[in-house]
């Protein structure tokens, strides 16, 4: 596919707004209601993070993905800006003492993933991150792997002959930095993921399981959460290209543009996979204490994540994506 195929291929792509599904618009209104509830304020003074999925971080993160981080109460908000605040560690330790004494190694810290999906959920919420949390800004540089990437598995800044970066360690910490001034660090993620052709896992020993993820990517899903695929990539290196003013090679995106142009031929796209079905997490148990259970979903997850579905939240990421190509195609930031 050259340039001009490009240009032809977005435009005969239809662009369209699917209606959200009246079951939709109850759970949304319904979260808004749980986010403003002393319940959720309580949950986030217990734990910004757990139990997955059914605590206000992943609703927080669930209505950004809908577009309607606007509508995250601001209750909501400063609860979670003061429970980021006060976690014991604001760094992510690779080594056993790096750890204080006591600390909880699954609640006491964050990784790159949760780092880069609150640092964008809260700056479009209005949030002046840097000023509200400004260990996040020292983040990015400290953690970023030798090709530009990150894991959120420590025994990686161990690795010495092989760099193990994670693609899906790696795209949330580059959606958060496109929202922030250009750097030669968000260059640097966005560099890895394009070295990527944003489709292969990890050549490396250490992270040798992404190679088998990597088979998935190319079914969508959502919501994303800490999940990746080929329209989360595609989107946040055209975000980054777009708002720090880069080019984009055509070579590394035009494939994953064919096969989203092959099966949107209505602008459309379904979703492919459940990528929240089956996990596990941390979560409060009958002893008063913290233990390892099976994820919980609620209405609104489940309604807007079922497989074969049609999914207005990633037709609409997928209309904004190809507006965002034919830009850079007009500003000749696509390079053949």
């Amino acid at each position: 596919m050259d340039l001009a195929e490009l240009r032809a291929c977005l435009a005969a792509i239809p662009d369209v707004e699917p209606a959200e599904p009246a079951e939709v618009t109850r759970g949304i209104d319904a979260e808004v209601v749980y986010l403003e509830s002393d319940e959720a304020i309580a949950s986030l003074a217990r734990d910004t993070y757990w139990p997955k999925w059914r605590s206000p971080w992943w609703s927080m993160v669930l209505l950004d993905e809908l577009g309607h981080a606007a509508r995250i109460p601001a209750r909501a908000v400063a609860a979670m800006v003061d429970g980021l605040d006060a976690l014991r560690l604001h760094t992510f330790p690779i080594r056993d003492d790096e750890w204080p004494v006591g600390a909880n190694k699954a609640r006491d810290a964050s990784c790159h993933c949760a780092v880069g999906c609150m640092d964008r959920v809260l700056t479009r919420r209005g949030v002046d991150v840097p000023a509200a949390l400004p260990w996040i800004a020292a983040w990015y540089p400290r953690y970023q792997l030798a090709d530009g990437g990150y894991n959120c598995d420590e025994a990686a800044y161990l690795v010495t002959d092989e760099c193990p970066s994670s693609m899906v360690g790696t795209v949330a910490p580059l959606e958060a930095m496109s929202q922030r001034p250009a750097s030669a660090t968000a260059d640097r993620a966005a560099a890895m993921v394009l070295g990527r052709a944003l489709v292969h896992g990890s050549t490396t020993r250490h992270n040798a399981e992404e190679r088998l993820a990597a088979a998935s990517w190319g079914a969508l899903c959502f919501p994303r959460f800490y999940f990746y695929d080929t329209l989360r990539g595609l989107a946040a290196v055209v975000a980054w290209a777009t708002a720090h003013g880069r080019a984009l090679p055509l070579a590394a995106v035009a494939p994953t543009v064919a096969a989203l142009a092959a099966r949107s031929g209505d602008g459309t796209l379904r979703i492919e996979r459940s990528a929240v079905a089956g996990k596990q997490g941390w979560a409060p148990d009958a002893t008063g204490g913290w233990s390892r259970q099976p994820a919980t979903t609620w209405p609104l997850l489940d309604a807007v994540s079922a497989p074969g579905t049609v999914s207005p939240a990633l037709t609409r990421q997928w209309r904004a994506t190809r507006r965002g190509l034919t830009a850079l195609l007009d500003r000749d930031q696509l390079v053949a």
